[in-house]
């Protein structure tokens, strides 16, 4: 099976502050939450960001922001109208049948991107739609939780990501190719 990261390896960068500044159009107000979404961005760009840090300091923010979104489906479908053309090019010509999606990103943002390039199977973040609660976080060591209780006994053949934040998926794989400066690199 090929894994793949989605920010920033499948998607010409972050999905999740591309959705913010979506969002940003569609209610000003938003604009307050501007500081703590550029101070995340660079905490995680640095590797600062831990699962805790997500759980305890994000989530309630991340929630609060959630809470004026009607239709998480439409607004999907809008979004990736406007950003499907940032899916890199590399993609198409390795894609398998059995491909796996694995992202931080909310799984309701991941099942339109993924039917629209014919990827069938992902896993991501998991809000609940009716309270806004993030459920799940699929970041760092959750990603290999997530892994092995979806698809127990299933091995990564080929595992493609831009971050040392997926370094524990990174050790179950058996080759590791690391989107950097515009090109993949095998590591592994």
């Amino acid at each position: 099976m090929n894994v793949y990261d989605f920010d920033n390896t499948l998607y010409a960068g972050e999905s999740g502050i591309d959705l913010f500044f979506f969002y940003l159009k569609k209610r000003p107000l938003l604009v307050r939450y501007a500081p703590w979404v550029v101070s995340g961005a660079i905490r995680y760009k640095l590797h600062l960001v831990h699962i805790e840090d997500v759980a305890t300091h994000y989530a309630k923010i991340v929630e609060v922001f959630l809470g004026g979104i009607k239709d998480y489906k439409a607004d999907a479908k809008e979004f990736w109208d406007k950003h499907q053309h940032r899916i890199r090019d590399f993609y198409q010509p390795l894609q398998q049948p059995d491909d796996l999606v694995i992202s931080a990103s909310p799984e309701q943002s991941l099942e339109e991107i993924c039917g629209r390039i014919g990827v069938k199977r992902w896993i991501g973040t998991r809000i609940n739609e009716q309270t806004n609660a993030i459920e799940f976080i699929c970041f760092r060591e959750n990603k290999v939780k997530a892994f092995q209780e979806q698809y127990p006994g299933e091995r990564i053949n080929n595992f493609y990501t831009d971050s040392m934040n997926d370094k524990p998926l990174m050790d179950l794989a058996d080759h590791v190719f690391f989107w950097r400066k515009g090109k993949l690199e095998q590591i592994k």
